[in-house]
């Protein structure tokens, strides 16, 4: 029996459908024109005082925790390390504004975000350091692992901030990206279903200018990247990103929506990439000193600096003493990573599968009884 044959078909006629109409008026969603600032505007007076202290403790100890870690590749201690000099703001920010409740889901880069929560910095390093895929429980820090492939992590927090909605959770996710991920699949996913679901995210992509070595220009046509979020229906916002306080407030407005359940919001902040993409690579051979030392002179250590200065909000002792603390941290960071780690080869098959597969056994036991033989070997 064909459709023309069935029941009723006679009197059926197509209807045209309704007239186009947005589903969502654009004109809310759209990023302001230029990025939002509170450093150095009448926005700074309302600024809770503790609040900036707090950032620019974390930014002083953010910029030595780098310039360590760095030091550390070049004495073997780390294999690579991402510095993120120069986006410390970002960093910081996103993790002050989270409740302990929350989760963050970093990029390989964000390790200083990880360690502003709270992580321990050595455990930070763990992956780095080619010890073990992740250093760190996520569960017990609500931060997922250092996700090395660009834009994987997005899809995740979009999953567990779905999931804690279903359940009545006032969890909120917030998942950083940098400019070169947003041209990944991943992030068209994640976006995409975030704003379907109205899921509790938000995603914060640190435009530092270059995917390694490619600029923005190459990588796409739009206005910002804040607003391809109109796209996909959710709020997207612009920000400076060396202004650590204008971060910070941005972050937490997009946190409180999406705790309250106004869905997800996609902020860009525009900063800067003061090192090389890794100790591997060799910026010089796309971009010129001129345009490192322009984003020099907007560093958001001193930026906070200067604002705290002049409200008399910190003076010489206050910058000292935020200075030896870091330098403190930066000490026990170097002795511990100065220690050999004491690697056991059998965890090469823990956490691959709950339950062990045959292959996975028969190759363990073919391993433990090499290393046995190496014992022995050595006993004589």
């Amino acid at each position: 029996m064909t459709v023309q044959e069935l029941p009723g078909a006679a009197s059926y006629r197509p209807v045209p459908p309704p007239a186009w109409k947005p589903r969502t008026d654009p004109a809310p969603l759209l990023p302001d024109p230029e990025p939002y600032r509170v450093l150095g505007t009448e926005a700074a007076g309302g600024f809770a005082p503790d609040v900036l202290r707090r950032l620019y403790a974390e930014l002083v100890r953010g910029r030595r925790y780098n310039t360590q870690a760095t030091a550390l590749t070049k004495q073997g201690r780390l294999a690579v390390y991402p510095s993120s000099t120069g986006q410390e703001a970002c960093e910081v920010a996103a993790a002050l504004v989270l409740e302990e409740r929350d989760w963050l889901f970093p990029s390989y880069r964000d390790t200083l975000a990880a360690v502003a929560r709270g992580l321990d910095p050595v455990e930070a390093l763990t992956l780095l350091r080619g010890d073990w895929h992740t250093g760190y429980d996520p569960r017990e820090h609500r931060i997922a692992p250092l996700s090395t492939p660009l834009a994987t992590q997005l899809p995740h927090a979009v999953g567990l901030a779905h999931a804690a909605r279903l359940r009545g959770d006032d969890v909120v996710a917030l998942a950083m990206i940098g400019d070169g991920g947003t041209s990944e699949g991943d992030f068209h996913e994640a976006l995409n279903f975030a704003a379907v679901w109205q899921a509790p995210v938000v995603f914060l992509v640190q435009n530092n200018g270059f995917a390694i070595s490619v600029p923005l220009a190459k990588q796409t046509a739009a206005p910002s990247l804040a607003h391809k979020a109109v796209g996909y229906g959710m709020p997207g916002r612009l920000v400076d990103g060396n202004d650590a306080a204008a971060v910070h407030q941005v972050l937490s407005e997009a946190v409180a929506r999406a705790r309250r359940g106004g869905g997800p919001t996609l902020v860009e902040a525009v900063t800067y990439r003061i090192d090389a993409h890794t100790n591997a690579d060799d910026a010089t051979r796309y971009r010129v000193d001129a345009e490192v030392e322009a984003w020099r002179r907007h560093d958001p250590v001193k930026l906070l600096e200067r604002e705290l200065t002049e409200r008399g909000l910190i003076d010489e002792d206050g910058i000292r003493e935020a200075a030896d603390q870091a330098e403190d941290m930066a000490a026990r960071l170097r002795e511990r990573m100065n220690a050999d780690a004491v690697l056991d080869p059998m965890d090469l098959f823990t956490h691959v599968y709950a339950e062990q597969t045959a292959q996975l056994r028969e190759q363990a036991a073919q391993l433990r009884a090499e290393l046995d033989a190496e014992a022995e070997g050595d006993d004589r």
